[in-house]
């Protein structure tokens, strides 16, 4: 990972930004896999799910069996079947998984339509709809547009938000596939001057950084010492 953006930092220009772009969009996108779940947020929110899953019923755990197989799509039709009748909380947990296991089976319209359901759904817990909208915006950044990724994300792009650091990365990230530099900047200065940023959403905005003075034919940000 390290070696193609080194290159990607001493070969990215201007005149090159299309080609390159269409080189590593692959990586800068697998960047976008990491933002949601990157997050101390995010990572209450596994150890939520973890307890909750650990106390489901029979049912629930058995939807989850298939998965051993590596059968996505089946998990997928279990959990949407069990949360069809199942407790409040638990219908939350298997629609979540149903979503997350419709995007490992490749079905990525599906999985779209499962996160947007699902943050819509006033019968879900608030902070699940959230985790909800934040997985759409993620699935949404590589067709979406700009405007629309910031749409997306707007409820969680302010100051007391504890899911700002991710709603900022996919803002940059979606900044830089529409090769708008200066909004760009903007959502990476944001994430780059909150006391409050996690270290690995630092880096990752520290690789996103690096891409657009690439761009711009500026320098590259001297390294930090190690220690220091």
């Amino acid at each position: 990972m390290t070696d193609i953006f080194d290159e990607v930092g001493e070969d990215l220009r201007r005149d090159r930004l299309t080609k390159l772009w269409k080189s590593y969009s692959g990586v800068v996108i697998g960047v976008a896999v990491l933002i949601v779940a990157g997050t101390a947020a995010w990572r209450g929110w596994e150890y939520y799910t973890e307890r909750q899953a650990a106390a489901a019923g029979d049912a629930f755990r058995a939807a989850l069996a298939s998965a051993k197989d590596e059968d996505h799509g089946a998990v997928a039709e279990a959990l949407t079947a069990f949360a069809s009748d199942a407790p409040k909380d638990y219908r939350a947990l298997a629609l979540m998984r149903a979503a997350a296991e419709r995007l490992a089976a490749g079905e990525t319209d599906n999985a779209l339509a499962a996160f947007e359901t699902i943050s819509k759904d006033a019968a879900v817990p608030q902070e699940i709809r959230d985790v909800a909208a934040l997985r759409a915006a993620m699935v949404a950044v590589d067709r979406d547009d700009l405007a629309a990724i910031k749409a997306r994300v707007a409820p969680y792009d302010n100051d007391v938000s504890p899911w700002r650091f991710s709603a900022r990365e996919l803002v940059a990230l979606a900044a830089v596939k529409a090769e708008a530099w200066d909004e760009a900047r903007a959502a990476l200065a944001k994430i780059d001057n909150d006391p409050q940023t996690p270290q690995d959403v630092s880096s990752r905005a520290g690789i996103l950084s690096g891409i657009v003075r690439a761009a711009a034919g500026e320098p590259a940000k001297p390294a930090t010492p190690a220690g220091s």
